[in-house]
Parts: structure tokens; C-alpha cells; sequence
């Protein structure tokens, strides 16, 4: 291949030119890529040589190799990037790409409620303008924004999470960074989106737990670190609990490392057990999985049932019990029965779940029969309606049965390094950054992700805790917060960081206002996130006089949006992006342009630089560094110069550090506590696993949806104090009688890659409806398909009373009877007001979180009902919202740059 490490700088008419990149649809960068291009354009992206350009010597240091019974595990020579990024010209060349700056065709700048018509946002067109005209409406509408109201009527979006791969380009952030200049913002809060039962729930039972926040388990000891946990669960499990998500499919994001360490298990014999609703990919995928088929948001009444056998038939580490844990004889009252006088044997259990009692005892015997280990991420019970109980639940499992000791341990997104580098500052960051993004910086005003519906709707807000998805301690939980922020707090707020930081401290209170002007670098709230509809129905008001988004396609919140700034992808940037985690072994490179830029397109960073010339801050964006400066100065402040000059470095393109010559005895995941739970304890506050909250029972004595201690709940109408009514055995279920699972997807990362069409052509990514549109699959068992009519091909009704939502119907027995599957992502193709074409299932998600003390979202295992749409409605609708369905459409990749821009 030779060296592939940087883009001839004047390639001949004609000729391939190579670069290497680090693709991913998440911010932690990918397994390493070949672009090839020619004429400054894609021909095609390939896996690479790792040993391109360095010899089999020289990489001997950096790769780890794990030997068990005879069968070896290591690093592949050839990369195995993640599907997106093969897919990725796809998604450069896209007929949905943004390629000039946009402006709504009936929105115009001044605030004025008759010219910005905040109602037609979703309905009317745009048309190109110049970069001239888009920042001149950026500068007077931030400058008329801040002198009316202040800089915190400034609504920043988007802070980390569900984009590209980036470093010093990277958006989620550079819009704070920018406005930090003009005296402040209101920050959008990330909230702990795919975690959020460990979050809200576990974090009471075993502490911070990774990033020293995130709630999946982590040992306070190592810095929140979980090392060598697949070392551990490779040479001593023998059972891995598929607990929450499919492995096949978002934490593929970086590379499809975890598709070949699962087939590796599988050759070394260990088994599988996967419960889910969905026979998902993962099940399907791999042969030696065991599928248990359970009902939507049901696995607190599963875990009880197995607990309750693992109690009467003394199968648990009682000694293990006695000197980790605390309060276990509360959880032994109320699982046998004691407490309410209702026994959770597997009988009770089996009603409630739809898992047969003979199941539920199989299951409980052979987890604790056999070393036993607990994989979770992104999906199923920890992003539902009361999502902390199941989230403690799953805690208490893995408490019972040693946690800690070999082969126990909990899998997750952050424990999924293969081996400590020398130079390694975390599981998952990268070793080099110079992301500019202003992002978990605590500010004087903000609003958690999922609560902007409602702050602008409403024009207040409360909640407790930040939510910030990490660093944050558990007892922040129990502190309330208020949108409009008061003043005085954030005065001692921005007193307590300046101090903090070593800097001068302000003495006057803020200019604290509502929000109206709304700035997002992550335009995907409305399907990413809870309550879609309720979203799209905030930002149709007066109150958000300006909104504009910086994107590379024209699609989901960028069509509701007045401007619209087009976005480089991460291929066409200068820039140094590596890889962190959930890939074989993380890297440093060097990511010089692949191809020309599409359009007019500008990086995040160069955005905020344009406009901070207008405002004589660019000086505080750049601090006076090229772009070339900025990669040669994020190498300087990393650890990299230890191993690697700067020169050879640049010779290379990419460099993977020397693994710490002790990374196999580092002590794996919870191992020093079970060997020494007084020595190295967690962060609770007994120091110990906690079956039982104190600290929940002080602050919140009266909130009987997250107790002391994790429960079987199933709400009920709010008149009587509940959030949540979206079980079986409530009164909604009569109008909505079934749950929907709606996970991630196999061929998109949350919403992006939906208009891939390399993907579309595969038979289960899309349904194609009688009218020759392309519809989000409905799963549903063939039971309840023909009680409702429904065939396959159908179009088909989901609804409740926030929405309706169209899909085509897949009948399959991969279903659970009683539910449905909608994967989450799609794109939203707005009919009417709470009526969308695209199938967006989270439009219709609850639009009240988690329960009332907890704002995180509930996305999945909540109540709908499914519909065939006759002709008669459709042909009405087709009457009423002609423009709806007049709109360009291509079947390839769906709705597209022309369905909206007039040309």
C-alpha cells in the first residue's frame, strides 16, 4: 500500500490520491480508514494496513494478544472499521446534503411575531443566501438578542453526543465557546441519554460509577476506570447476560470489534442469554445466543422472580453479601413478600413480564450456577418510564452474585478497553485533543435536554440534579434547579468557577433572562431525544424569535430552523483525529482533508471564527494558531512526545502507544473491591453496595416512584401524583394496548446514516408502502398484526394522544406478542402539526422523563396503538396538506435538500 499518511499536496490530473481517516458516528473517532480520491473527490473508503507504515517490530509494544485455552485474540493487521464509515461517500455526496447557507423563505430577522412566522417553522421552504447575508443576519440578531434581553436569551444546543468524529473542528460546543466571549449563554444540558435507569437508579445503589458520574460501574480507585474487564470475562465467565441493547448495533459506532470478541467467546464455548423483547441482531447474528422473549419495560418483575429463587434456594454469595453490601435485609423483606405481603416468585413475575415461571427459574439457576457476567449499553429497560428500578434491579443481580470476584463484572460502553496504554488517561478518551467545544462546563443558566419543551412552552422549568451526564456525584441528584436561573445562585455560581480556576471573580449578578434565540450544532432533539412532537411545537412559538442550526443535512430540527449553516464532514477538515474506545486498539493520527469541500460548507470552528472576526473577539476563538498550528500544538500538550517525535509523527500519520508493560496485572473492573471492600470502597455513602438509599429517604421521604429502594411500579393517572401511566395494568392501556421497544438501528447511529442508500436497499431497513414512499419498519408478531388486520407491506397508524407516526408493517415471530419494534433515528417528514410521515417513533415518546425527580428521557417500553391507514384518511390527508405530500422525493434516500430548498 506504502505510506498512506498524508494527501499529496499537488496530485496529477487524474491520480488516486490516499489519506488516513478516523470515521465514526460518535465523538470518540473510529478504526482507522483508507480514503481514496481523485480530483479532490471519493472514490472509495476501504480498511487500511495498520502495518503500512511501521514494521511488525515496531508495532510489537503497542497490540495486545490474549491467549485462553489455546485460542488466541488479538488486533487484526487490517482494520475492521465500522460499517458507516465504508457507507461514508454516501453520506459526503448526499442528495440531503447542505451545501450553501439557507434561510427560511417567509422568516425574517427582528423579532418581529408578523415576520418571523414561528408557526410555519416545519412547513415553509428555504432558499440560498450568501455567507455574506448569513452572517450579517448572525451578527444583528445576536446583537438585537443580547441588547434586548441579554446574552442569556442565547439558547446554545447541542452540547456533545450524537455527531461526527472531530477534534478541532468538532461542533457540540463551539457556539458556547463563542458566546462565553459576549458575556454568556444559556447552556443545554446533556442529560445521561442511554444510561439513564444507572443514572437515576444504580448511582444510589454503587455510587458514580464511570466518568464519576455516568452510573455503570466504575471503582473510584483507578480514576472511575474500568480496565482489563473483557480480559476478565474472557478467562473467567462462562455465562454473559445480555441485560439492556444489541451489541451488533450502536456500540459498532467505532469499528466492529465487538462482533469479532463475541465471536471469539463463541469459540472458546461460553454461552449467551439475551433478554429483550426483540429477537435483535445480536440473537440473530450469533448462533449460540438463547433469546428470551419479555415484555416492554417489564425486567424489574424479571429480576425479582430470579432473585426470589436465588433467596429461597440460598443460590447467592451470603458471604459476599455480608461484607460488601448493606441494608440486604430490607430487599429480602420485600422480595419474599414480608414488606407488602406479595411474594416475587417467579408465578408473580411471569404474569407481569410474559416470561413462564419454569423460565424465570431456569434462568436464575444457571446465573448462579456459572461465572456469570452482565452486558448493558444504550437500549432496552434503562431508557424506559421509571427506568431507575430496573437500573438498581440489574444492580442488586450482580451484588448477589460477587460482583467483582472473577468473571463477575458488568460490560459497558466505558469498560470496553482491551489493554492500558503507557500514555492512557481514561478508558475512553483519546490521547491527544484540541476540541475547542465548551462543553460540562457548569453555567449560570440552563436547561436539561429533555426539559426545553417545556421551559419554552411554559416559560419555567424545575429539576434536580444538572442532569450532566458526567462528572457529577450522586448527592448532586438532590439539588434543585431552576429555569429562569436567580440570579443571586449564579452570581456565586460563576464566583465559585472563577475561583475555581484561579481567575478574577465578578461582582455583578447576570442579566438573566428567557430564552429566544435558539443556536444548535446538534439539530436531531426531535428524534434523538423524548417528546418530539412537544419540541416541535416549542419552537413554533413567538417566544423563540431566531433559530438556527449548523448541519451537513437538511433534516430533522434543521427543518424547523430560520437559518441554516452548512457543515464540513469530518472528511474534508484539517484536523487530528484518533480513536478512544470500542475499537481494537485506540491510535493517534493525522486526518488531513480527503476530498474538496462540498459547497460552502464551514467547519463548527471556523463558524465561530467568521462571526468572532464581526465581534473583534477571533483572537479568543484561536488564540492567533493556523489550523496546522493547532494540530501541531494539541501533539505538544499530549503525552504522545514521550514515545513519538513530531516529525516522525507527521512521517507516519498515526501512531498507537506502548501498552503499560504491566496492563495485564492491572486489576480488573471491580476486583480491588471484592477482594478488599474496606480498603477500596465506592463512593456511597456507607462505602458499600446499597440495597437500600438513605440518602434517597432524607431528601425525597415522599416521592413513591423512586423509593429507597427499587420496586415494581407501574404508576398511574396524574391526578394521583404519578408521572406515568404506560404499563398493561393501568387505565391508558385500554386506549393503548401495546409497548413499543424502539432501539437504536442496525444500519443508522441514532438518526444518522438514514439516507445511506447502500443501506435502504437492504430488505429490513425500509418497508416500501402501495404508495412507492419508503417506510420505517413496524415489527409486530403475527398475532397482533391480524387481530388488527394488518399484513406485511401495510401502512400502518402508531399513535397515542401526543401523535401519530407512519410506518410499514414487518410481521415477524422476532417480536414479543403484546409489543411492537420501531427503531429509533428515522428521519421526521412532517405531515401536519403531531402527524409525521417518517416514522420518527420518539416524536411520540413520553414527554414527562423519567419520573418526577429524575429528568432524563423514557424513549422505549411506553404505550401505542397500531392502525392499518385506510385510503379514505390518507386521501384526505393528501387533500388537506397537499404541500406535505408535493414535496420532492427520491426512494433511494428519501426526503432530500430538494423537497425543501426552491431553487
Amino acid at each position: 500500500m506504502g505510506n498512506e499518511n498524508t494527501q499529496v499536496e499537488s496530485p496529477k490530473a487524474g491520480a488516486i490520491t490516499t489519506t488516513l481517516q478516523s470515521i465514526a458516528c460518535g465523538g470518540t473517532g473510529g478504526e482507522m480508514t483508507a480514503v481514496d480520491s481523485k480530483d479532490g473527490k471519493i472514490v472509495r473508503i476501504r480498511p487500511m494496513r495498520i502495518d503500512a507504515n511501521y514494521t511488525a517490530e515496531e508495532l510489537a509494544g503497542s497490540l495486545w494478544t490474549l491467549e485462553v485455552d489455546g485460542k488466541t485474540f488479538a488486533p487484526p493487521m487490517k482494520t475492521a472499521p465500522n460499517y458507516f464509515a465504508l457507507a461514508y461517500k454516501n453520506r459526503v455526496y448526499s442528495k440531503n446534503r447542505v451545501r450553501y447557507p439557507l434561510k427560511r423563505v417567509d422568516w425574517e430577522p427582528g423579532g418581529d411575531p408578523a415576520k418571523i412566522n414561528a408557526a410555519n417553522r416545519g412547513r415553509s421552504k428555504f432558499v440560498r443566501i450568501s455567507w455574506d447575508e448569513a452572517l450579517d443576519i448572525m451578527e444583528s440578531e445576536i446583537r438585537r438578542i443580547i441588547d434586548t434581553y441579554g446574552p442569556y436569551s442565547v439558547f446554545t444546543i447541542g452540547e456533545d453526543g450524537h455527531r461526527e468524529s472531530k477534534d478541532l473542528h468538532a461542533g457540540g460546543g463551539m457556539h458556547s465557546t463563542f458566546m462565553s466571549k459576549l458575556g454568556g449563554y444559556t447552556r443545554e444540558t446533556r442529560t445521561p441519554d442511554s444510561v439513564e435507569g444507572w443514572y437515576w437508579g444504580a448511582k444510589h445503589v454503587w455510587g458514580s460509577g464511570s466518568n464519576k458520574g455516568l452510573g455503570m460501574i466504575a471503582p473510584p480507585q483507578t480514576g472511575y476506570n474500568s480496565w482489563n474487564v473483557i480480559k476478565d470475562i474472557t478467562e473467567y465467565s462462562e455465562l454473559i447476560c445480555f441485560d439492556a441493547g444489541d451489541w451488533e448495533l450502536t456500540q459498532n459506532y467505532g469499528s466492529q470489534f465487538w462482533s469479532r470478541l463475541l465471536k471469539f467467546w463463541e469459540e472458546l464455548g461460553k454461552e449467551f442469554v439475551i433478554v429483550d423483547p426483540f429477537c435483535n441482531y445480536t440473537a440473530v447474528c450469533h448462533p449460540e445466543m438463547k433469546w428470551i422473549p419479555i415484555l416492554p419495560n417489564t425486567d424489574v418483575a424479571f429480576d425479582y422472580g430470579v432473585i426470589y429463587v436465588w433467596l429461597t434456594e440460598g443460590l447467592y454469595d451470603k458471604e459476599y453479601v455480608a461484607t460488601h453490601t448493606v441494608h440486604f435485609d430490607k430487599l429480602e423483606d420485600y422480595v419474599l413478600g414480608r414488606e407488602d405481603g406479595i411474594p416475587k416468585t417467579p408465578e408473580w413475575a411471569a404474569e407481569r413480564c410474559g416470561v413462564p415461571e419454569w423460565t424465570i427459574k431456569a434462568y436464575a439457576r444457571n446465573v448462579a450456577k456459572k461465572v456469570t457476567s452482565h452486558a448493558h449499553f444504550s437500549s432496552g429497560s434503562v431508557k424506559t418510564p421509571y427506568s431507575h428500578e430496573p437500573g438498581r434491579t440489574g444492580a442488586y443481580k450482580l451484588a448477589l452474585q460477587g460482583l467483582g470476584k472473577p468473571g463477575v463484572q458488568q460490560l459497558h460502553l466505558n469498560a470496553s478497553s482491551m489493554a492500558k496504554a503507557n500514555i492512557a488517561r481514561s478508558t475512553s478518551a483519546p490521547y491527544s485533543s484540541i476540541n475547542q467545544c465548551r462543553m460540562f462546563y457548569p453555567n449560570a443558566q440552563s436547561i436539561p435536554r429533555t426539559m426545553v419543551a417545556e421551559a419554552l412552552t411554559k416559560g419555567h422549568a424545575k429539576w434536580w440534579g444538572s442532569p450532566a451526564i458526567v462528572y457529577v456525584e450522586t448527592s448532586e441528584q438532590f439539588q434543585e434547579f431552576n429555569y429562569p436561573a436567580d440570579p443571586k445562585a449564579a452570581l456565586a455560581m460563576q464566583q465559585a468557577m472563577a475561583a475555581a480556576m484561579g481567575k478574577e471573580a465578578p461582582t455583578e449578578e447576570p442579566r438573566i433572562n428567557k430564552v429566544h434565540m435558539l443556536w444548535s450544532e446538534k439539530p436531531c432533539n426531535m428524534n434523538c431525544w423524548d417528546g418530539g412532537f412537544n419540541y416541535q411545537d416549542a419552537i413554533r412559538t413567538n417566544e423563540v424569535e431566531f433559530f438556527v442550526t449548523n448541519h451537513q443535512w437538511l433534516e430533522n430540527d434543521s427543518l424547523f430552523a430560520d437559518l441554516v449553516l452548512p457543515v464540513t464532514t469530518c472528511v474534508e477538515d484539517n484536523d487530528s483525529m484518533g480513536s478512544g474506545m470500542i475499537v481494537f486498539q485506540p491510535h493517534s493520527g493525522l486526518t488531513p482533508p480527503a476530498c474538496d469541500r462540498v459547497g460552502e460548507s464551514y467547519s463548527d470552528f471556523e463558524i465561530a471564527c467568521k462571526l468572532a472576526d464581526r465581534f473583534g473577539i477571533r483572537d479568543q476563538i484561536d488564540l492567533g494558531m493556523t489550523q496546522d498550528e493547532w494540530i501541531r500544538y494539541g501533539f505538544d500538550q499530549s503525552r504522545l512526545g514521550e514515545e513519538i517525535s513530531w516529525e516522525t509523527f507527521q512521517e507516519k500519520g498515526y501512531y498507537f502507544p506502548k501498552l503499560a508493560p504491566d496492563w495485564k496485572e492491572l486489576s480488573p473492573g471491580m476486583r480491588l473491591f471484592y477482594e478488599d471492600p474496606e480498603a477500596n470502597p465506592l463512593d456511597t455513602p456507607t462505602g458499600k453496595i446499597e440495597f437500600w438509599s438513605q440518602a434517597l429517604a432524607d431528601n425525597f421521604p415522599d416521592d413513591k416512584e423512586r423509593t429507597p429502594m427499587a420496586r415494581w411500579i407501574i404508576g398511574g393517572p396524574a391526578e394521583e401524583g404519578w408521572t406515568h401511566d404506560e404499563s398493561l395494568w393501568g387505565e391508558r392501556c385500554k386506549d393503548y394496548p401495546l409497548l413499543v421497544t424502539a432501539n437504536p438501528a442496525r444500519f443508522r447511529v441514532h438518526v444518522q446514516g438514514d439516507d445511506i442508500k447502500w443501506f435502504r436497499e437492504i430488505e429490513t431497513v425500509k418497508v416500501k408502502g402501495a404508495d412507492g414512499y419508503y417506510y420505517e419498519p413496524v415489527w409486530m408478531n403475527a398475532v397482533d398484526a391480524k387481530a388488527r388486520g394488518l399484513a406485511n407491506g401495510d401502512i400502518a397508524k402508531l399513535y397515542n394522544e401526543r401523535g401519530i407516526v407512519l410506518c410499514g408493517v414487518r410481521i415477524s415471530e422476532r417480536i414479543t406478542p403484546g409489543s411492537v419494534m420501531v427503531n429509533k433515528g428515522s428521519r421526521v417528514d412532517p405531515i401536519a402539526p403531531h402527524i409525521d410521515r417518517g416514522g420518527a417513533i420518539n416524536l411520540i415518546s413520553p414527554t414527562n422523563q423519567v419520573s418526577k425527580h429524575c429528568k432524563g428521557f423514557a424513549v422505549t417500553g411506553y404505550l401505542l396503538e397500531v392502525e392499518k391507514l385506510e385510503q379514505a384518511e390518507y386521501d384526505e390527508w393528501k387533500e388537506k396538506y397537499p404541500e406535505a405530500f408535493a414535496r420532492d422525493y427520491d426512494p433511494a434516500i428519501g426526503i432530500n435538500y430538494n423537497s425543501w430548498v426552491i431553487e
